[in-house]
């Protein structure tokens, strides 16, 4: 099959590098430039302690002075903070993440709270009140509710601003040992200014970005952990400068160190740093290998000493956090849409009345002398002074109420999250958590999940599964007599004194074969694995530990250990293993280390008895073009790598060659010659390399699992059926990011798989039609990419991202272009026709990216820095205007998680930068299909009827007063006691609603989970609408309607039993408002899916506690002791004696709901909705459930039916061969040569397609 063709990035212009993180935007023109002359003019870095010329990094703006604290106080450093006021540019080291204190939270918090329309216009209504020339309403009917709404808001948030207190007081009283005037003290890091030396013990955090300086380990080395970072828990190294390793071991050496460094400017970059220390007149470069960075963890390490660089908001770190953002959901703003329309609707209606008013004083008022008034105002001003006291009255329609409710209901949904025991994780005792309570809601309406791959898909933990030796493949249960198992048992290493006890095998019959040393192949399979690699290894408490650049090195090591050949130590020219319980010592001749265009290392062994061979281990594809053409077993562990491949496991090639002491004498006189090459170093060591490794006899391959986290591939399958769409967003390299993306069935073998180089092609060709077209512009094309049938995933790479969206810095093209000698042209020409012509078709190119990626079933973008995974969220935000949800746990993640509609954050690994940023927390991946299916769904339907019902019980009991108004002049009289009204949405009709919005379900945790497909509805936003909006005002005109007509022509002639008419105002204001009340609580009921104790008490209760207060408000008692506020005396007593009126009530409640239950009886009946059907069929589905967790087994894994080569990601970098050999730090990946670019890459794309 045919590979295609792809560039290599050096020499091409178009084509980016795959393996590559793309630059960041924080890089400068500047720093492009000194880039580029960097490479053409300056001659080739110079050895450690040589001097250089200071280019442009010397006039940098970033200096600091060890040991000087006054130096970065300098007028140079100073920058304009307000007007004539100054301070120095380098931030201190202590952070702050609080936004009140103890004098700004009153006025702040009250100018934010105003700053909400609501808020704003029940102080200008409580205003009003107090006017006497127009109030219809006491002042405390506002009063009480406003001061309700703000105390219940500002305790929540000093709430949660003392939580952000704690943290930060916690982090900034962290402890660590400064040098002051000659000696270390223990000091506070919110202490800890920039050219402070600092020491660090083991498993201490980084206070700051420190440039390392010397350690307790040999040649300086230091031990980091990032899982703060990046969620990886093997470790990194760093290193000192050979000349600070030498001169600052001691206190008073550093006392004495007064170096300057000089570097870039704070950015986000996590993995690129830039900078020379000066010191003694002699100049030395830095880069991040002597960087250790804020947030990491000291391993392995006894003592460091290093150099604040960067503290507190300018370090590395905190850069990544991205800006915060205020997140609203969807709801929250169509809800301010709504109470919007209401206010308009509320000033027409009031304007109407107020018109209505001055016509009917005009004419009917002014005439009737018992209505004088002795005030002498026209008609028009007294219908002005009608227009706001409508204002007072029919407030009701925009609720106060509405704010406090929705508030508690989200308090209640995010502790039903905090207490739900199925997203506990016991092992390491993490509950979830929910960080925020004002998006519960939005977690039932997501549509595109962006996760992160590292420690949030995948355990970063590898296993060694199987083996192919000789053609035979190991690791299926068996026995030690070779018969296969059913169920897997473990394997017994009890006699191997050195076994790991974590190590699990089930394959016995491979640990006999090994003791019994029938197969010479095993043994030297596993000889190979336990010599060939760059492990270090540790001796701690008797027992081995073992150190490796990535952990699919560290499994390999571990298995060979296992299997009786046990790494045991190393020297820079030797390594010693136990074979089998014997010691053997091997000299290294050389060590051909991995980097990621090699795709395979080796190590060239001198043997005791004096043979010298050579041992190589590497990607399949890379391996089997080096193969001796005599090599045995290769079709057969071809088959076993299949085999592997399609269980998504990761592997690895073995091989050997012997080499004659002549023919290495002659390499290694080349290879000497290529190692002290002053140009192309790289490139000469690689075609050194390429000579010895040929000729290779296959041994056998590696099966290696990169452990998911529990359940992440059903989770990932639920979610899809849920019709949410899943894209992983990873730093990793294309090849590991594929391979996961099968692991966890996101990727599966019926799906098309498009590159970079496909969506580049078609995205230029979309343009050039558009292009091509006169009305390109003003036609929306809404054609689809993928035309064909069947499934369609994407995996693009930061490089190919910002060629297609155009983010690549103009700048750098130009200078490259005059680098390789051509002149830059103008974008029109033909020439450079690919790139953008305004800001019009990077926008449309941009557009049209997204409905490429959206048409696909997955998206996988790899080798994206934390910056462009913010952006691929906001590009799906901005063009498709949906709900995104991000997932992550490293602080490369902080921005991605900032900038999505919720951030979720995984807790229980180290890292927790993540968490902090996040809107919820939990321990597992797996965790989320229970939080956006379960609780987001119950949340979007609970807050959807709250919302409906609170609209509908407001506009059922405020129109009233406008169907009185055309029987009382429209004078500004209330239809209700004023004690009714202030009391309604408080004690009469709030509790029954609220537990809806905290306790209701369509259908239990258990089904929702099994029809995923019950999750559109909030996707599509159907449950809470504009349309649902207007049905509720219609069927509150209506219920308003109903409540004053029929009690209002039920009074026009009547006569009570005792011979008086009852039908004065108060008698029909105690009715009125008596069927209101038991409308709207059963009308609540009737809404209510989900009956409990609680629900029946909160709705009778309501009734109950309206009679008692209403009893109590008109009895005589109370009249007599404040006689001016409660007038009402005893009309709930005369009027609810009179057994026509209880009539009347009855009949205005059934005409009210008979019309509801109708409806509701024909939607469930012809048109149900899946919700409905499930709760109709709810019983069954609950016993098959029941039957199906006792049947329940553990599924078999399905293998696929086509065979795909799977990645080879031995290493995330390279590894620790240049450690080895000289205790300096790694150098540079080598530039792959073009010629080389076709025989070693992998070719996944023609396979897929």
């Amino acid at each position: 099959m045919s590979a295609r063709h792809r560039a290599d990035s050096q020499d091409s212009l178009d084509q980016p590098d795959d393996e590559v993180v793309p630059y960041s935007d924080d890089e400068t023109d500047d720093e492009l430039d000194d880039e580029l002359e960097t490479r053409e003019d300056l001659p080739p870095e110079p050895g450690v302690g040589e001097e250089i010329r200071p280019t442009a990094t010397g006039e940098a703006g970033w200096s600091v002075r060890a040991n000087d604290r006054e130096y970065c106080k300098r007028p140079e450093f100073q920058k304009k903070v307000f007007l004539c006021i100054k301070k120095s540019k380098y931030s201190g080291n202590a952070i702050k993440t609080y936004k009140y204190n103890v004098l700004t939270f009153l006025p702040l918090n009250l100018y934010e709270q105003f700053k909400r329309a609501a808020n704003l216009y029940f102080l200008c209504l409580l205003i009003l009140q107090i006017i006497p020339q127009i109030t219809t309403l006491p002042w405390y009917t506002t009063l009480v509710p406003l001061v309700l709404v703000l105390g219940i808001t500002a305790i929540k948030d000093l709430v949660d601003d003392l939580a952000r207190h704690r943290m930060d007081k916690e982090i900034n009283n962290r402890k660590c040992d400064v040098l002051l005037n000659g000696r270390f003290v223990e000091t506070r890091w919110m202490h800890l200014q920039v050219g402070d030396i600092v020491r660090l013990k083991k498993n201490d955090f980084i206070p700051a970005d420190i440039l390392s300086l010397s350690s307790s380990n040999p040649n300086s080395l230091c031990y980091v952990e990032t899982a703060e970072l990046d969620g990886e828990t093997n470790l990194k190294f760093k290193m000192g400068l050979k000349v600070t390793d030498e001169n600052l071991q001691e206190e008073e050496q550093m006392a004495r160190f007064n170096a300057i460094v000089v570097c870039e400017e704070p950015n986000n970059r996590l993995d690129k740093f830039v900078g020379t220390m000066i010191w003694d007149s002699q100049s030395y470069s830095l880069d991040l290998d002597n960087m250790l960075l804020r947030g990491c963890k000291i391993r392995n390490t006894e003592v460091c000493h290093g150099l604040v660089i960067f503290a507190g908001n300018d370090t590395k770190i905190m850069r990544n956090g991205g800006k915060t953002r205020f997140k609203r959901t969807k709801i929250d703003k169509l809800m301010n849409y709504m109470v919007y329309t209401i206010f308009v609707m509320l000033i027409l209606i009031c304007a109407g009345l107020s018109i209505g008013h001055t016509y009917w004083y005009e004419s009917i008022g002014s005439k009737a002398w018992y209505l004088y008034d002795g005030s002498g105002y026209t008609s028009s001003y007294r219908g002005f002074l009608s227009f706001w006291g409508y204002i007072i009255i029919l407030n009701t329609m925009v609720p106060i109420s509405l704010y406090v409710s929705v508030e508690v209901i989200r308090l209640g949904q995010s502790k039903f999250i905090n207490w739900d025991l199925q997203m506990y994780y016991a092992e390491k005792d993490t509950p979830a958590k929910a960080r925020t309570t004002t998006l519960n809601e939005q977690l039932g309406q997501i549509e595109y999940i962006f996760s992160d791959k590292t420690g949030t898909l995948t355990q970063n933990i590898m296993a060694f599964k199987k083996c192919s030796i000789s053609g035979c493949t190991y690791g299926d249960p068996t026995s030690a007599d070779g018969v296969a198992l059913d169920h897997a048992k473990p394997a017994d290493f009890s006699w191997n004194k050195y076994a790991d006890r974590k190590f699990q095998f089930s394959d016995s019959f491979l640990i006999s074969c090994i003791c019994l040393k029938k197969d010479p192949a095993i043994l030297e399979f596993f000889k190979l694995l336990s010599l060939c690699h760059t492990v270090m290894v540790e001796q701690k408490n008797d027992d081995l530990v073992y150190q490796a650049a990535s952990p699919d090195e560290g499994a390999l090591v571990t298995a060979a250990r296992n299997f009786g050949f046990v790494f045991l130590s190393r020297t820079q020219d030797t390594i010693t293993v136990s074979e089998m319980g014997k010691v053997e010592t091997y000299e290294v001749l050389a060590l051909l280390d991995f980097n990621s265009d090699r795709k395979r290392m080796s190590i060239i062994l001198k043997f005791p008895d004096g043979r010298i061979r050579l041992y190589c281990k590497g990607a399949d594809t890379v391996i089997y073009q080096r193969l001796d053409p005599n090599s045995q077993h290769k079709e057969k562990t071809q088959e076993a790598l299949d085999i592997f491949a399609n269980e998504t496991l990761r592997t690895l090639c073995l091989c050997y060659k012997d080499i004659s002491q002549a023919d290495f004498d002659v390499w290694v006189t080349k290879h000497q010659a290529a190692s002290i090459s002053m140009g192309n170093r790289e490139e000469a060591l690689d075609r050194v390399y390429e000579e010895i490794e040929d000729n290779l006899l296959l041994i056998g391959a590696t099966a290696i699992e990169d452990k998911l986290q529990d359940g992440v591939p059903e989770t990932i399958a639920k979610l899809a059926k849920a019709d949410i769409k899943i894209w992983v967003l990873t730093g990793d390299k294309k090849e590991t990011a594929e391979n996961i993306g099968y692991s966890c069935q996101l990727l599966t073998d019926d799906m098309k798989i498009h590159y970079g180089e496909d969506v580049n092609e078609q995205l230029r060709n979309r343009q050039a039609n558009r292009r091509s077209d006169p009305q390109g512009r003003n036609k929306k094309n809404k054609e689809l990419f993928f035309t064909e049938p069947g499934k369609n995933a994407l995996i693009i790479t930061g490089g190919w991202l910002n060629e297609i969206l155009y983010e690549k810095k103009k700048k750098r093209r130009r200078l490259r272009l005059k680098k390789l000698g051509k002149r830059h042209t103008n974008p029109s020409n033909p020439q450079d026709s690919n790139q953008p012509i305004d800001d019009w078709e990077k926008e449309k190119r941009q557009e049209d990216f997204v409905d490429m990626a959206c048409e696909c079933s997955a998206v996988i973008c790899c080798r994206v820095t934390p910056k462009q995974k913010a952006n691929v969220v906001s590009l799906v935000k901005r063009y498709k205007k949906a709900c995104t949800l991000s997932i992550g746990d490293g602080a490369n993640d902080v921005n991605m998680i900032k900038t999505a509609d919720i951030g979720v954050g995984i807790s229980g690994q180290e890292g927790m930068q993540a968490v902090m940023s996040s809107d919820y927390a939990f321990a597992q991946f797996r965790y989320l299909e229970r939080l956006l299916l379960v609780h987001g769904r119950w949340s979007y339907i609970r807050m959807c009827k709250f919302l409906r019902y609170f609209f509908y019980k407001n506009f059922a009991f405020t129109l009233v007063h406008f169907w009185f108004s055309f029987f009382n002049g429209f004078s500004s009289q209330t239809a209700y006691e004023d004690w009714f009204i202030t009391l309604y949405n408080v004690c009469y009709s709030s509790l029954p609603v609220l537990l809806v919005g905290l306790l209701d379900q369509d259908v239990n945790d258990k089904l929702s989970l099994r029809f995923p497909k019950l999750y559109l509805p909030g996707q599509q936003g159907t449950l809470f609408n504009y349309r649902n909006f207007f049905i509720s005002l219609f069927h509150g005109i209506f219920t308003s309607l109903m409540i004053f007509f029929i009690p209002y022509g039920a009074f026009l002639q009547t006569m009570g039993q005792d011979g008086e008419a009852p039908s004065d105002y108060q008698s029909f204001a105690v009715v009125a408002a008596s069927s209101l009340i038991i409308t709207v609580n059963l009308q609540i009921s009737l809404n209510t899916s989900y009956w409990t104790f609680v629900n029946f008490f909160a709705v009778l209760g309501s009734i109950a506690i309206y009679f008692g207060i209403m009893f109590d408000i008109h009895s005589a008692g109370i009249h007599v002791i404040f006689p001016a506020t409660f007038t009402f005396t005893g009309a709930a007593s005369n009027a609810l004696r009179q057994p026509y009126l209880w009539l009347t009530i009855i009949l205005t409640v059934g005409i009210c709901l008979l019309p509801v239950i109708c409806i509701q009886f024909l939607y469930q009946t012809i048109w149900p909705s899946v919700a409905d059907k499930v709760q109709k069929n709810r019983k069954k589905y609950e016993m098959e459930e029941e039957k199906e967790e006792r049947k329940k087994r553990k599924p078999t894994f399905q293998r696929g039916g086509r065979s795909r080569r799977s990645a080879y990601a031995f290493s995330h970098s390279q590894g620790y061969a240049d450690l080895i050999r000289t205790g300096r730090s790694i150098r540079q990946k080598p530039r792959v040569r073009p010629e080389l670019r076709e025989s070693i890459r992998e070719v996944p794309q023609a396979e897929n397609i």
